[in-house]
């Protein structure tokens, strides 16, 4: 825990930015909301718009309001934003990394319902946030009376970069009792862009062996063991890119993106979020399931020290799943969003 997200003295709440977010965001943000008042309301919300809801309130996706909002608490939970299509408009979750150098992207994936394809699955992915193809230093060069003939896009990786997202990842492996640490690059084809994180990666390894272990994937052939054997997989870190599609493909192996975390992580702030997008199409009929924003939640009181609360809101999730057999739709069951968490803040209440 940094002196950044500690609690303040005295027990009182943290203070914290909440942005409920577009489409099926406000629902899975009032459900989560209500589950940790189960847990002694431990944030002290400050409520601020973004996406689409920006929009409607400032004619902006990333309102200055919530940017100061940020930068005075240091610590944000989020429900899904809409980037509008044109109108010059950049990814508000890019913006969001840019502005507080959320350097580390965490995306935990761990089996919530046993029995599927595939059971026992836990793994983590640590993804480089800020760097590679996703700075977007991105043109077209005319051919003809085609202004836009010929696209190209540059990919930057720093040694710099690449050195402290490796190591991130490794004092994480190391804090949770992990085993191993998987590099993952494309270096036999991109061999500057990746081969500068892979020579970072193996001089940070060194200073972890004998502790964590570590080995070596180019992300096309990883990218088919996850599917083959995932559990040959601990902590995976890589680059910005290849970070989105695996964690994509690893959601995939316990249920879909409904059953994704995610953290983002710098030195200043730290931002938690579902993984999933707004789902517009089931926005407003109840039905949608706030796991994902659930669990980032889970990994929000892990930031801010408080581990005991995050132990018992995971607990009550699997109960909630396993036991009571309280399920939203899209794990086969037939409970409303406010039902599910409903079920949960019983077993938190109840304390079983």
């Amino acid at each position: 825990m940094t002196a950044a997200s500690a609690p303040p003295p005295g027990g009182n709440k943290i203070p914290a930015t909440l942005i409920p977010g577009d489409g099926i965001g406000p629902e899975i943000v009032d459900a989560v909301v209500l589950v940790l008042a189960a847990l002694g309301a431990p944030f002290e919300w400050d409520l601020q718009q973004g996406g689409m809801a920006g929009i409607a309130a400032g004619g902006d996706p990333l309102p200055d309001a919530t940017l100061a909002s940020i930068r005075r608490t240091r610590l944000a939970l989020k429900g899904p934003l809409t980037t509008p299509v044109g109108g010059g408009f950049r990814s508000v979750n890019v913006r969001l990394r840019e502005e507080f150098q959320l350097f580390a992207n965490l995306r935990p994936a761990k089996t919530l319902v046993p029995g599927g394809r595939f059971d026992n699955i836990d793994l983590i992915l640590v993804r480089e946030n800020l760097e590679g193809l996703y700075v977007a230093f991105e043109h077209y060069i005319p051919i003809g009376d085609d202004p836009q003939a010929v696209g190209i896009s540059s990919g930057v990786n720093t040694r710099a970069g690449s050195r402290r997202i490796v190591r991130y990842a490794f004092e994480h492996a190391v804090k949770l009792g992990r085993r191993k640490v998987t590099l993952v690059h494309k270096a036999n084809v991109l061999k500057a862009l990746t081969g500068v994180f892979l020579e970072a990666g193996r001089l940070i390894a060194e200073e972890y062996k004998g502790r964590i272990e570590c080995d070596e994937r180019i992300v096309d052939a990883c990218a088919m063991q996850l599917v083959l054997n995932p559990w040959q997989f601990d902590v995976i870190v890589t680059t910005n890119l290849f970070g989105d599609i695996l964690s994509d493909e690893i959601a995939g192996l316990v249920g879909g993106l409904g059953a994704a975390p995610g953290a983002n992580i710098g030195e200043k702030a730290a931002i938690f979020e579902a993984v999933h997008g707004s789902a517009p199409d089931i926005a407003g009929r109840g039905i949608a399931n706030p796991t994902a924003l659930l669990l980032a939640a889970g990994l929000m009181l892990d930031h801010v020290g408080l581990t005991g609360q995050a132990h018992h809101l995971r607990k009550a999730i699997d109960d909630v799943l396993n036991r009571d057999n309280v399920r939203t739709g899209d794990l086969g069951g037939k409970a409303s969003t406010s039902d599910y968490a409903r079920a949960i803040v019983q077993r938190l209440s109840s304390g079983v």
